[in-house]
């Protein structure tokens, strides 16, 4: 082969070497992009903190970006009084004892008017009759539609105290009462509420039927309060004297767990409306985000 024709081949193959290692190069940056990018929350939890500051009693703050994981919490480790919103774990050991077989929705439990018995949220405080029974899907929707406080005491009585409180454990929080003077953070909150989401993620469709009952309640001032009616959002309300509190999911373009729970306020009215004013704040900077790449989500309605 002519010196001349060498020395062009040469050159060829180290152009195609030289440009098969920059593609290499501009293919290997791009994938380690991640698809959904950590977003910077300080200034939003400075915007947040200052206006909480401006409000009375104590408020427990906890997000967490479904899409990057990424989290910041205000007061987020401060025991609260939960309320109802402690009906949410109750009601998920349920139905994940359920998908494992060792329950069915059809099983009756038997209301007993001298441990079952509570005024305050709910119907069944009025039409139950000592020895009526229902079913677990029956006490399991009304506890979280209605709040209804005794189906959820005989949820409680029927899954057993100690194992509630195992389920509650292997969650991870370890600071959360469900019983008595009841107590809870808004980190341990947002475990709950995570686990709720990651269940529907392995049983769609109990998973689903769970957080669309979440999005039907007939409490929806907290979270939901000021955000577009379009949005689904299954969250748990609660309310006591002093205290105000929801925990849920916000399903905007990007996805996240919110809990804000009060204490020491003024009125519960004048507490769900600032829960509504945080969770305004919160979901217009989560609007400014890049929308969530590669995040399945559960079929709601």
């Amino acid at each position: 082969m002519p010196r001349r024709k060498r020395a062009y081949l040469v050159v060829a193959l180290l152009a195609f070497v030289m440009l098969v290692f920059a593609v290499g190069q501009i293919i290997g940056t791009q994938s380690l992009k991640p698809l959904n990018p950590k977003p910077d929350y300080q200034p939003l939890q400075e915007e947040v903190a200052k206006f909480t500051a401006t409000l009375p009693g104590t408020y427990g703050i906890y997000l967490k970006d479904l899409a990057s994981g990424e989290e910041f919490g205000i007061n987020e480790k401060t025991p609260i009084p939960p309320a109802s919103t402690i009906k949410l774990p109750v009601v998920l050991y349920l139905y994940e004892q359920v998908a494992a077989g060792k329950l069915d929705w059809r099983d009756r439990v038997s209301y007993n008017k001298n441990t079952d018995y509570q005024g305050g949220a709910g119907d069944l405080q009025y039409v139950a009759r000592h020895g009526d029974s229902y079913s677990l899907r029956c006490l399991a929707t009304i506890s979280i539609t209605l709040s209804d406080n005794v189906a959820h005491n005989m949820l409680v009585r029927h899954l057993g105290y100690d194992n509630v409180m195992a389920f509650i454990k292997k969650l991870g929080p370890d600071t959360t009462r469900p019983f008595g003077s009841a107590s809870t953070t808004a980190k341990d909150m947002g475990a709950f509420v995570e686990e709720a989401y990651r269940f529907a993620e392995r049983n769609p469709g109990q998973g689903g039927r769970f957080l669309n009952d979440l999005a039907h309640t007939v409490y929806h001032v907290g979270l939901p309060g000021e955000l577009p009616p379009e949005l689904v959002i299954p969250h748990k309300e609660g309310s006591i004297i002093g205290v105000a509190t929801d925990a849920g999911i916000v399903f905007s373009k990007r996805p996240y767990i919110l809990v804000i729970l009060s204490e020491g306020i003024t009125d519960e009215d004048t507490g769900f409306k600032n829960i509504a004013k945080i969770s305004r704040i919160i979901y217009d900077h989560q609007q400014k985000l890049p929308e969530a790449k590669n995040l399945k989500l559960p079929d709601l309605e």
